[in-house]
């Protein structure tokens, strides 16, 4: 089988999560160059050097962006969830749900410049 793209993972998405998912990338353009990288199951976000999120799931009306960070931000409104990575005392993984465009907020867009200059 042949690799995946971009669009494959876009292919019969709603209106909704498609302006969803140009809203995100569109948000990350503003902090800086990034380049997305399709894989069998996910879309890798990176910062030209490394992986910075994960695009993990495109539902019927929302997206699921995972974050890698060194530590745990548990004192926010952004993530719906915060895990150690299993035998990684440096990874705590970030989950995002985006619903609406609006969920990119001035909160949002700092921990996306934070994984982005990490």
């Amino acid at each position: 089988m042949a690799d995946k793209t971009i669009a494959d993972f876009l292919s019969g998405k709603t209106q909704h999560t498609i302006d969803l998912f140009n809203h995100f990338i569109d948000a990350y353009n503003k902090i800086g160059l990034i380049e997305l990288h399709a894989a069998k199951t996910m879309i890798g976000i990176s910062n030209g050097h490394k992986r910075i999120a994960w695009i993990t799931q495109l539902g019927k009306n929302f997206m699921h962006v995972i974050f890698p960070f060194k530590e745990p931000y548990y004192d926010n409104l952004c993530f719906i969830k915060i895990a150690q990575v299993p035998g990684n005392n440096n990874q705590f993984n970030h989950h995002f749900r985006m619903l609406h465009t609006s969920d990119i907020s001035e909160e949002m867009m700092h921990y996306m410049k934070l994984a982005y200059e990490q």
